[in-house]
């Protein structure tokens, strides 16, 4: 049997855990009944590879029952469907939590028990049952606080009992559950907030919520508002058809949360049992943790030491292959939101955010100093930026002539970008301007010896450094600030002439990555410039153009021979990794894994696994770069990399121990490589061989 971690595909390797929200059918106060429909529901997840299951609250007996409650026949028989449940899972290595009344020390109380391995390991009784409107929970059970046991034998094993139990699974890192019951969520300070910052990373929540016109859309917000303040997976199973309808009705919505989003939902008013099953990330809840500093200082506050049960010993008789595929949606542009709507509304907010920014920058400046001077090249990125600037200076109520968009011709400098680049800045309404660079540039290369017919290094920064000292000359003269133009992912890749291109006054996209900037600018052509067809034509034409710094010459067609794709890779590659590595300080083999799925066999293995080196490697090596970034205004909650702000890092740290990670990623699905990643004595002889 492949042991878990050993293989590149297998989830659980990657800080992954699979978990299922199920809604069996229940028949009111038949527990066999109620017994046999688990089991049936639970077979499926298990099958699926769940590592965790929840189910409703009191489903093994029914939440309608009403002074049933009372009868001993009905409590007797929930605990003997419960031993039922326990055997007929003991083989599985599942971790799950079903409800059904118990009594106590003489009270009763409404529980949710975990089962694992064939025995009860923990049992939570409600904290809170509720007593106004439709809810009269109070009649029959009685509230956590009145429990005077703490621990209770059930199915003959003295188990913990109370609100304040948790439970670890050793074989899933970063695994540890804490469930509580319906109203408890409902509170203001839940239980599971409070088990939250004492360790719990998985919170369960086994409900009988009746459904009233729009009571799910609460219930979601509510489910997603706790995954997101207590940084951890919220699941939520509510009682569906099968409960009494005599007054009330049901329509078991499961629900999984992961940090703020739901990641999981069942059907639901479906009428017989249904559930849902996901993989949730467990590492990056972790790293959200080690880095939200005011959620470590809550939890030192009210956090608590809860008791611990560790389970997880128990082989996994299910096959490995069951997690090479990931069960859940990773988006593949994580900074261009899929749904139209929302990709909109994110357009919106970034160019409101970078045109305000300008706006304000722009007040601090005397009256006849509030100038733009910007190069304009024909290309995505100059292209947003002078949009930005016009919007600028309408908020403003200055003349857009105030913005001098400059076109700066030279050796690289295609018909195609050229006649962009002049119409682009007549139809905004801007100043244009033309400055050859060919003359500057021919003149420092006179002057240090270098022959321009060697299109090396040195024969491209001359023209970035030209094109710099012409948009600053040209600012000073005119009173006005010189605009830049690059964004995040040119700035995480370093490919930006450092005292060039990378340098400005105040910078625009520099919080705005590359996919963004694509997509900002079919929405304003869309949505912005629609009845502008001059505009939105040129802008068209832009986003058909190849990404280049035009520093190279043209090819014998006189088109761009130098491509940025072509020498960094698709930036919709770097975008992800650049994402996952800021954001959450991923390691190079998770993100690999992750690029694989998100783009579902739109690049190989082999081609992820090339461009995230030449990631790593630029990354690491063009920190001198950002050290001394323009200011810019913050984007995204992604991240930036302004040396004031997100991102601080000695431009002379190491990249050993990432590339060396990132080698051991296999060239192809089925390759096996060591799961771990490399000591750091192994990290350094790579890097001393690289060097050699």
């Amino acid at each position: 049997m492949r042991a878990v971690g050993d293989d590149f595909l297998d989830v659980r390797g990657h800080g992954f855990a699979r978990v299922a929200v199920c809604v069996p059918q229940v028949r009111v106060g038949d527990p066999v009944f109620n017994a046999d429909a688990h089991q049936a529901v639970l077979e499926r997840v298990h099958a699926e590879g769940a590592h965790y299951a929840l189910c409703p609250e009191l489903g093994l007996s029914g939440y309608t029952c009403g002074d049933l409650f009372f009868q001993e026949t009905l409590l007797r028989t929930s605990v003997e469907a419960l031993a039922r449940l326990a055997a007929d899972t003991a083989r599985w290595n599942l971790v799950l939590s079903v409800g059904l009344p118990l009594v106590v020390d003489d009270l009763l109380f409404n529980c949710a028990v975990t089962l694992y391995g064939g025995r009860p390991v923990a049992v939570a009784p409600k904290a809170y049952p509720p007593n106004y409107r439709e809810f009269y929970e109070l009649r029959w059970f009685h509230p956590a606080a009145e429990a005077r046991a703490t621990e209770v034998t059930l199915l003959g094993h003295r188990v913990p009992f109370g609100t304040d139990v948790l439970v670890r699974a050793t074989h899933l890192p970063g695994f540890v559950l804490h469930t509580d019951i319906c109203e408890d969520l409902w509170t203001p300070v839940p239980p599971g907030t409070i088990a939250a910052l004492s360790g719990a990373t998985v919170l369960g929540n086994l409900s009988a919520s009746n459904v009233t016109v729009g009571k799910w859309e609460y219930r979601q917000d509510l489910v997603r508002s706790s995954s997101a303040k207590n940084l951890a997976v919220q699941l939520y199973s509510a009682a569906g058809f099968g409960e009494s309808t005599a007054d009330l009705a049901w329509d078991g919505q499961g629900l999984i949360a992961e940090r703020g989003e739901i990641v999981a939902a069942t059907e639901r008013f479906s009428l017989g049992g249904n559930a849902v099953t996901v993989d949730i990330d467990l590492r990056a809840l972790v790293e959200d943790r080690l880095r939200q500093s005011s959620w470590g200082q809550n939890a030192a506050e009210y956090g608590h030491a809860l008791r611990t049960v560790d389970v997880g010993d128990a082989a996994d008789a299910r096959p490995a292959s069951l997690y090479d595929r990931l069960l859940r949606r990773i988006e593949p542009h994580p900074f261009v939101p899929a749904d139209p709507a929302r990709r909109d509304v994110r357009c919106r907010e970034t160019f409101l955010i970078t045109s305000t920014s300008l706006a304000r920058r722009l007040e601090a400046l005397p009256e006849d100093g509030r100038r733009v001077v910007l190069g304009v090249s024909g290309g995505q990125d100059s292209a947003q930026a002078l949009l930005v600037a016009a919007h600028a200076m309408d908020l403003l109520g200055l003349p857009r002539s105030r913005i001098i968009g400059v076109t700066l011709p030279g050796f690289g400098t295609s018909r195609r970008t050229y006649e962009n680049a002049c119409t682009l800045v007549r139809t905004i309404g801007a100043t244009l301007r033309e400055v050859d660079i060919k003359l500057v540039a021919g003149e420092m290369f006179t002057s240090i010896g270098h022959d321009p017919s060697v299109e090396d290094r040195t024969f491209e920064n001359v023209q970035a450094w030209a094109r710099k000292f012409l948009l600053f000359s040209l600012a000073s003269r005119e009173h006005g600030i010189d605009l830049g133009t690059s964004d995040l992912t040119e700035l995480a890749l370093g490919f930006t002439t450092y005292g060039g291109d990378h340098m400005s006054h105040y910078g625009v996209n520099a919080g705005v990555p590359k996919t963004l900037v694509s997509e900002l600018i079919r929405w304003a052509a869309e949505k912005i410039f629609h009845d502008e067809p001059d505009v939105a034509a040129v802008l068209r034409g832009i986003l058909d153009t190849p990404i280049s710094p035009e520093l190279l010459r043209l090819d014998r067609a006189g088109e761009i021979a130098q491509k940025a794709e072509e020498i960094v890779g698709p930036y919709e590659l770097h975008d992800f990794f650049l994402y996952h590595f800021l954001r959450f300080g991923f390691g190079p083999r998770r993100i690999a894994r992750m690029a694989l799925h998100a783009f579902d066999g739109r690049y190989p293995l082999a081609t992820i696994r090339r461009w995230l080196l030449v990631f790593l490697e630029r990354f690491f090596a063009n920190q001198f770069k950002r050290d001394c970034l323009p200011d810019a205004p913050k984007v995204g909650s992604g991240g930036s990399l302004s040396p004031r702000g997100d991102w601080r890092m000695p431009a002379d740290a190491s990249a050993a121990a990432w590339l060396a990670e990132a080698e051991q990623i296999p060239a192809e699905v089925g390759e096996r490589r060591p799961a771990a990643p490399p000591t750091l004595v192994e990290a350094r002889a790579r890097a001393r061989r690289r060097r050699r």
